[in-house]
């Protein structure tokens, strides 16, 4: 008499121990299988969060510390002098003299932080506003520096902070992307890897809304009538169904499912978000939209307002293109340039501030401004800056951040941080904490190691916090 069982014997008496394990592994696994169903399900944080979503207002290039938010005297007083110090090269290492600000900086507000005249609108909103004048970055160079500053790595490949973001939280608009980035006509150095999902899933990446009345490719129905389109993505669900009756629960497909529901849901949602018609003419005026200078970014960030409105997680304005002047960049011609970034995104911060204040939303939402590195308190040629990563100007507005502050020092000059230094990871690490994330405890496992956004630094910045 056989005492012993064949393979095939033992998988069948072990069917119900193996459902058991399964039942046993289910109450684990539910929050991972609703997160593949829905990769933008809302999650919970780690601890109460302050704010509820981000808008960063990206100044692409590097504005001048010294002429906006970080006054230096000296300048004025060593103007045309060599620098008294030993500096390191720069991108170009084409340095001359000390060159003072051409912009008088004024006490504001109640708080009496000092802001230039080349930014009096923001100057307006200066007691909302917690200004990093210790910022540092490890590149001098744009593209590196720019994936430093959006994915906390100075190589491509990595997620974007969006993306990080909407992976520990989710999103809560159900239809509308949960990252998303406003087009300025003008991609950042680096391109779209600013805003991928790296290593993350892809439904994590940045959706590019360009300007005009299309601005999201792909989503628009090519059906003669949406009846078509239901029945189309009804025989889609239906097939999809009948695969997982044979095989069994298969996350990647019912997520791709989803996303076909969600692309079907912007197409109502997206042409109602960019309708500008419900909007008061005050409100219009006040963010510039009918004026030529302020218009491209007026309506990127009344857009971001609406965004945030509609339960969007993460938005990213891009500074506008303008004619003949290289983003905030300026080499040469420093007072030209500056002037006219300035006039574009001036007016549409400042009202993107009082609006959200108005409603009662910049409280859970958090504005970030800032670009990924400054600029020399000495001249390039006779009339520009090259770039600064050793001391640099950003500031946080809204949830959870106390207004009128000024945090951290550079020196005499404003070329380097030496008070209170602010590494790229510590502003990482301040963002999420803010939204109720520990950036220590974001992870995703990927090549063996347990992958966060900050890397293995990163210290949140309590000086700045309510």
């Amino acid at each position: 008499m056989r005492t012993y069982s064949t393979r095939r014997e033992m998988l069948c008496r072990a069917a119900n121990g193996f459902g058991g394990l399964a039942v046993a592994f289910l109450a684990h696994g539910q929050a991972a299988t609703r997160r593949a169903l829905n990769p933008m399900a809302p999650q919970p944080g780690h601890f109460q969060p302050k704010a509820k979503s981000v808008i960063f207002l990206y100044m692409d290039g590097g504005p001048s510390q010294v002429d906006t938010f970080d006054p230096k005297p000296r300048l004025a007083r060593e103007h045309g002098q060599p620098i008294r110090m030993e500096t390191p090269p720069t991108q170009f290492n084409d340095n001359g003299n000390v060159m003072r600000s051409p912009w008088e900086f004024r006490k504001r507000g109640q708080s009496g932080l000092e802001v230039s005249d080349l930014l009096p609108h923001i100057a307006t909103c200066a007691d909302d506003l917690a200004v990093i004048r210790s910022m540092v970055a490890d590149n001098s160079e744009h593209t590196a520096a720019n994936y430093q500053l959006h994915t906390g790595f100075s190589m491509q490949g990595r997620p974007a902070m969006g993306a990080w973001i909407t992976y520990g939280l989710g999103s809560e608009s159900e239809n509308l992307p949960g990252f998303v980035v406003l087009d300025s006509g003008l991609i950042p150095a680096g391109g779209m890897d600013n805003f991928g999902s790296g290593f993350l899933p892809a439904a994590y990446q940045g959706t590019l809304f360009r300007r005009g009345s299309k601005p999201v490719a792909n989503v628009e129905p090519r059906e003669a009538s949406p009846e078509i389109q239901l029945e189309k993505l009804g025989l889609l669900k239906k097939l999809n169904r009948g695969v997982l009756d044979r095989l069994g629960s298969v996350t990647e497909l019912e997520a791709a499912v989803a996303n076909y529901e969600l692309a079907y849901r912007m197409q109502s949602a997206v042409p109602e978000l960019i309708d500008l018609r419900g909007e008061s003419k005050a409100t219009l005026d006040l963010y510039g939209i009918q004026d030529k200078d302020t218009e491209d970014f007026g309506r990127q960030c009344l857009l971001a307002r609406r965004l945030v409105e509609r339960g969007v997680r993460f938005v990213e304005c891009l500074t506008p293109k303008r004619q003949g002047v290289d983003r905030w960049d300026q080499h040469g011609k420093l007072f030209e340039g500056h002037t006219i970034n300035a006039r574009a995104t001036d007016q549409p911060v400042a009202a993107l501030l009082k609006d959200l204040k108005s409603r009662g939303l910049l409280d859970q939402t958090l504005v970030v401004w800032g670009a990924e590195f400054g600029r020399t308190p000495m001249s390039q040629g006779t009339n520009g800056r090259d770039h600064n990563p050793f001391g640099f100007t950003m500031w946080l507005a809204g949830g959870g951040v106390r207004g009128g502050t000024v945090y951290g020092a550079t020196d005499d000059y404003g070329y380097f941080a030496v008070e209170n230094k602010v590494h790229i990871h510590d502003l990482h690490a301040t963002i999420l904490h803010l939204l109720g994330l520990d950036h220590k405890q974001l992870t995703y496992r990927f090549s063996g190691r347990d992958m966060r956004l900050t890397d293995v630094a990163g210290e949140v910045i309590r000086g700045i916090l309510v």
